[in-house]
């Protein structure tokens, strides 16, 4: 069974989605840092703003937040479909390669504790089923993963000061600290899109080669080759 064809185009799909949820997070952590500002002015003195000015302010601030929300989930579920696709061309290629079952896929990255490390494990064996290169790129996949779970829980912590920002200070806090979670994550966005070029690339490096071999068996590298990661071919050493 061959691989299937259609992985670049989720990959770019999934590519364009992150750059737009960067450059929309440039955006808002302007608007923090200029929201911030603004409250900083109500703190010295309230009577130095006008009634519409704080409508105006609070109604950016609140847009930016839906923005960058509805963004985010679309960068999420791009992210997901690429991930969907090259994990259904590393199982033909890799049956037996993949410590995870498919629904993993999902609830590996809400279910608590595991989530610390049920996805990279995922990540590592589509690699490791994809590529005709046994040694991985670890320096890359190992600065998303952290990138990600450090700016995640940053993002949470974020979400949680500003919910319980009660007084003018802590509200110009809670945007100042929403630029730190925004820069976190965009680090995390250009690792990803590292990954997603390299697992890419790997998988149509697989189709050709099975091209140039007049196909290959399923599991099976072409002729003299060993899969990473399926039975004999071993697991990230982690």
């Amino acid at each position: 069974m061959p691989i299937r064809p259609v992985v670049r185009g989720v990959a770019i799909f999934a590519v364009v989605a992150l750059v737009c949820d960067s450059v929309v997070g440039v955006v808002v952590a302007g608007i923090d840092l200029w929201y911030a500002s603004f409250v900083d002015r109500m703190v010295v003195d309230l009577d130095s703003v006008s009634e519409a000015e704080i409508n105006t302010a609070d109604l950016v601030y609140g847009l930016s937040g839906i923005l960058e929300a509805v963004v985010y989930v679309v960068a999420v579920v791009a992210f997901l479909v690429w991930l969907f696709k090259v994990r259904a061309n590393a199982e033909i290629l890799s049956p037996g390669g993949h410590r995870r079952g498919q629904p993993w896929l999902i609830f590996g990255w809400v279910v608590p504790i595991v989530n610390f490390w049920f996805p990279k494990q995922i990540v590592d064996d589509i690699w490791y089923a994809s590529s005709l290169v046994p040694s991985p790129p670890r320096g890359l996949f190992n600065a998303w993963w952290a990138a990600w779970l450090i700016g995640t829980w940053v993002t949470n912590l974020g979400s949680r000061l500003l919910f319980k920002a009660d007084e003018l200070e802590s509200l110009a806090a809670a945007a100042r600290f929403d630029v730190v979670s925004i820069g976190l994550m965009l680090i995390a966005a250009v690792l990803a899109i590292g990954v997603i070029r390299k697992i890419t690339e790997a998988q149509e490096e697989r189709r050709s080669a099975a091209a140039t071999y007049g196909g290959m068996p399923s599991g099976g590298m072409p002729p003299g080759g060993v899969v990473p990661g399926a039975p004999g071919g071993g697991y990230p050493g982690y």
